[in-house]
């Protein structure tokens, strides 16, 4: 996959500096994974699809003030929208510390205002309200819902990223959109 191609390919918006910070990523995040096993993509490949999955959904979201992205891992989702989305304010929550030391470190490297990094299970994190909750590869949906009670409210949306399974996850009860390309689903709660 030729990510530049791919994501212009689906007239995704993106920020002039978005690519040099892929790039720069990219090979902190190569350097970082031969120490610290951050992720389990060890391929530029692999990354590259994990990087699109991350920022496809700018194509259909709504301008967002602030987002929480709950386990942010090596940063899928969270970091790689925060590259995409310069005006909104992302919060990054990692409990694992090489995780969230990478993520701190990436925030400062690229001088990104835009980024907060919190070294904690979401489940210990202060109240505050978020327009918009992520999560990928977590947990499963009512557990997301469990853990996303105190960041959000009427107005909050939450996207989850998802394989097939979203269908068995998600009742008639809950208002949702599921947005689906190739390889992902994602799940859009709160959507009008």
């Amino acid at each position: 996959m030729d990510l530049k191609s791919a994501l212009q390919d689906d007239n995704i918006n993106l920020p002039d500096n978005f690519f040099y910070n892929i790039q720069k990523f990219k090979e902190q995040l190569f350097k970082w994974n031969k120490i610290h096993n951050l992720t389990g993509a060890k391929d530029e490949k692999t990354i590259d699809e994990f990087i699109y999955d991350a920022v496809f959904p700018i194509s259909f979201l709504p301008k967002t003030k602030n987002l929480l992205d709950i386990g942010t891992g090596a940063g899928f989702p969270g970091m790689i929208l925060a590259f995409g989305l310069p005006d909104t304010q992302v919060t990054l929550v990692e409990p694992l510390a090489k995780r969230a030391s990478f993520l701190q470190f990436i925030k400062a490297d690229l001088g990104l205002d835009n980024v907060r990094v919190v070294k904690k299970r979401v489940e210990d994190m202060e109240s505050e309200i978020f327009e918009l909750v992520t999560s990928r590869a977590v947990t499963d949906t009512n557990m997301l819902l469990k853990l996303s009670e105190n960041f959000r409210d009427e107005n909050s949306k939450l996207l989850f990223y998802k394989g097939e399974k979203v269908y068995d996850e998600v009742g008639n009860d809950l208002k949702h959109k599921i947005i689906k390309t190739k390889n992902r689903h994602y799940l859009l709660i709160g959507e009008d």
